[in-house]
């Protein structure tokens, strides 16, 4: 006899309270959708006395914040009122299965054309902190960036006190020119870029700077005995920024939207396209004092850099306009610009990052790799054309920069469209090196010959394949930190070092319990770093220097990852309103 199931009464009441239950509170079973419009228009703004035509999100600079809890999905219809082309990025978020969403000009889509739009649409998954959002096609994210808050989920807290306010602080940099006019006179005459007039705070370049207005800077109000989240973003285009509050330590807890064991410092470096949350601890009474907030650059490279600092104004409320005018200013020590006496401070300050490593935030770092790579990255040259001089480190010669010494070109159509429909061919081929074709002593003396490849060339990766990459700096035109950024994923920073990588002594030092997790890491200036993920997000990735001015000279490069088996390991299908070329 078969077995029959038994219902008892309670069952169906049950049944229907628990749906009732559903419906009541719908956080509890899964996340929202949240709609947003990005309206890209131009916006008259005035800075250090100049006035310019500037392209914002929305008319604000920075963009609005884009809030979401984690299972949300997000939903942004973007129209593009400017006459430039236009793609916005999600940095940092993982666009699982999403790839049309990822927004790099000509990887993951064509541009956004003037008069038209395109609506992004993804889930954030396993991810909570700070990430943020901007341009991805030439410079034009030096005005179009803006925060994305990533609170947990519905009655989940942070793993520390809960702060009481949050405040996203993004540091940008202002050009008294168009950025657009900058970088194309630098590709036109191979020279290096000119270099921004000042730092900004969430727009306002402060009052260190000559002909910057009182209302042009950041004041952060505090009240005494509590604690404030800072939510730090470093949108500069080409700097990697050193930050401190006078008088003032900072907790750092989380890190590209992961969170970290909790450690106090007096100062931290940023690379553009890291985020950081910090926690900011008010002194028990209010003191008889302001405190300067400053951002300067860390510079490793050999050309000329902005070498101005960014202020803004911690105040301690209430303090009356007579009172504030009288108090004492009291300003932070941060380390030199100079990365040759500040690099081993870098060093030691980016090896305090870990990963929680808990049971509910566990570190899944692959403890083999099917896959390694070794990949040199930095600056070179190429010729000039024929009967022409250039302003590059020669007169015969234009800066480039390189991966593997493969300058990459972006094609004229979007790679993913062309693999998606099967027809790569003329727009890229998959035989990216997976070594330097020619190993030489990378943080020695410079080569004879420092012209480098140029090409639109991808590596394939089988779904769900471990992968190691060894990113090694080279010397070539100069030691030079680099902050690599890959998208379609988080990786672990398992090692760093200086000078050459020795893959006979170095693996062993790895860290792979409790390695920090990130989607943008510093090569330091003279070393090595190495990385290590899952390729378990089937599209087309970019990964790219974040130092615009690099990527625009080539170093940049394309990851493909197959699709899996299962339906929830495949790219999903294009979106009807999917831009064309």
């Amino acid at each position: 006899m078969g077995h029959r199931s038994y219902i008892s009464p309670a069952s169906p009441m049950l049944f229907v309270c628990c749906c009732c239950l559903l419906w009541l509170f719908p956080i509890l079973a899964a996340g929202i959708t949240r709609h947003y419009k990005f309206d890209i228009n131009y916006t008259n703004l005035t800075r250090l006395c100049h006035t310019r035509s500037v392209i914002t999100v929305n008319g604000q600079l920075p963009g609005p914040r884009l809030i979401a809890r984690e299972g949300d999905r997000v939903i942004v219809k973007v129209v593009n009122h400017v006459s430039n082309n236009i793609s916005i990025h999600w940095h940092g978020i993982r666009q699982l299965t999403t790839g049309w969403s990822d927004g790099p000009a000509y990887i993951t889509q064509c541009p956004i054309q003037t008069g038209q739009s395109y609506t992004y649409n993804f889930t954030i998954t396993g991810q909570r902190g700070t990430l943020w959002y901007h341009a991805h096609i030439s410079w034009l994210r030096s005005s179009v960036y803006g925060p994305m808050v990533i609170l947990p989920r519905k009655n989940e807290s942070f793993p520390f006190p809960k702060p009481y306010k949050q405040i996203p602080i993004l540091f940008g940099e202002w050009f008294n020119v168009d950025p657009e006019a900058v970088i194309a006179q630098a590709l036109q005459t191979g020279g290096g870029p000119n270099v921004s007039d000042a730092y900004t705070i969430n727009g306002l370049p402060g009052p260190l700077y000559n002909c910057s207005s009182a209302s042009d800077t950041f004041k952060l109000k505090v009240k005494p005995g509590k604690t404030y989240m800072l939510r730090l973003v470093n949108a500069a285009l080409n700097d990697e920024l050193f930050f401190g509050i006078a008088n003032h330590s900072l907790t750092v807890v989380d890190a590209d939207a992961v969170y970290v064991k909790p450690f106090e410092t007096e100062w931290l470096l940023i690379t553009p396209g890291q985020t950081t949350n910090v926690l900011l601890k008010t002194k028990p009474h209010s003191p008889n004092a302001t405190f300067l907030m400053e951002a300067k650059p860390y510079f490793t490279g050999q050309g000329t850099f902005d070498n101005s600092t960014v202020a803004g104004i911690l105040e301690y409320a209430p303090v009356k306009k007579s009172t504030a005018a009288k108090l004492p200013v009291m300003k932070p020590t941060l380390p030199s610009i100079n990365g040759n006496f500040s690099t081993p401070q870098v060093a030691n300050f980016t090896a305090k990052f870990r990963s929680l490593a808990s049971p509910k935030f566990p570190a899944n770092v692959p403890q083999t790799v099917s896959r390694k790579f070794f990949f040199t990255v930095g600056l070179g040259t190429s010729p000039c054309p024929q009967n022409t001089t250039c302003q590059g480190p020669t007169n015969t010669t234009k800066f480039a920069a390189s991966i593997n010494n493969v300058s990459f070109a972006l094609p004229s159509v979007a790679m993913l469209q062309s693999y998606y429909a099967g027809n790569s061919i003329g727009v890229f081929s998959s035989d990216f090196p997976q070594n330097p074709a020619n190993p030489f002593n990378y943080t020695g003396p410079a080569p004879n010959n420092t012209n480098v490849g140029n090409g639109t060339k991808a590596l394939v990766l089988a779904f769900n394949t471990s992968v190691e990459v060894i990113l090694q700096d080279t010397s070539i035109l100069g030691a030079e930190s680099h902050p690599l950024h890959l998208h379609g994923f988080n990786f672990f920073v398992v090692g760093q070092g200086f000078g050459n990588y020795d893959q006979n002594k170095d693996p062993a030092k790895f860290n792979l319990v409790d390695p920090v997790e990130r989607n943008t890491v510093g090569v330091p200036a003279g070393g090595w770093v190495a990385i290590r993920f899952l390729a378990d997000n089937p599209g087309v990735w970019f990964m790219h220097c974040h130092l615009d001015v690099h990527t625009s000279w080539g170093l940049r490069m394309a990851w493909i990852v197959m699709d899996g088996a299962l339906p929830n390991q495949k790219l999903q299908p294009p979106p009807a309103d999917l831009p064309q070329c």
